[in-house]
């Protein structure tokens, strides 16, 4: 008896998702993202608008772009992922479908659902594809877990009391403390 061949997906699957429904493609697997929670939301939104500000008043190259947004890690489409949060600073990576290489720094916000995913399978993706700094923030755990891939530096944990150093720039420094996921 032959076995049941699995379907391999491709960037066609991904677009062709109903509105709405949210889904990262890698070597042929759709993985599906539940929506995000308030405090997720929060994170996020104190995240983009502080680092968006920070690009602003220093005349900065790079720009910021909060999910969804697009991010193609490899040339044939295989890898195609929606990080929380994007700082690219080469342009030329910029297309209208998104970006098509590493962004220089990736921000993902665990949630129940991606956990996994957050800690092991993106980490090794955003390595290999040369992401400069991935951060991965954890609600639950209340701790931002830094790993500057560029100096191939250990991780460095922090809490949600910390002030926390963004590697990629000499001098932008986000205190976590300043975050408020109350109602």
């Amino acid at each position: 008896m032959a076995l049941a061949q699995e379907k391999i997906y491709t960037i066609d699957d991904i677009y062709a998702l109903p509105d709405g429904e949210r889904a990262e493609l890698i070597d042929g697997q759709i993985y599906y993202m539940a929506p995000p929670s308030r405090k997720h939301q929060d994170i996020l939104s104190f995240l983009h608008l502080i680092i968006g500000n920070y690009i602003t008043q220093n005349n900065g190259e790079c720009k910021i772009y909060p999910a969804p947004f697009a991010v193609f890690l490899s040339a044939d489409d295989s890898k195609y992922l929606e990080p929380d949060i994007s700082v690219v600073c080469d342009k030329h990576k910029l297309n209208d479908q998104g970006c098509s290489g590493a962004p220089d720094w990736i921000i993902e916000i665990v949630s129940p659902g991606s956990r996994r995913m957050d800690y092991y399978t993106k980490l090794s993706l955003y390595r290999s594809a040369g992401v400069r700094e991935y951060w991965i923030v954890d609600p639950m755990k209340q701790t931002i877990l830094v790993y500057d891939m560029e100096h191939d530096s250990a991780p460095v944990i922090y809490s949600f009391s910390d002030i926390v150093k963004v590697n990629i720039y000499d001098n932008l420094c986000i205190d976590f403390s300043e975050l408020d996921l109350g109602i």
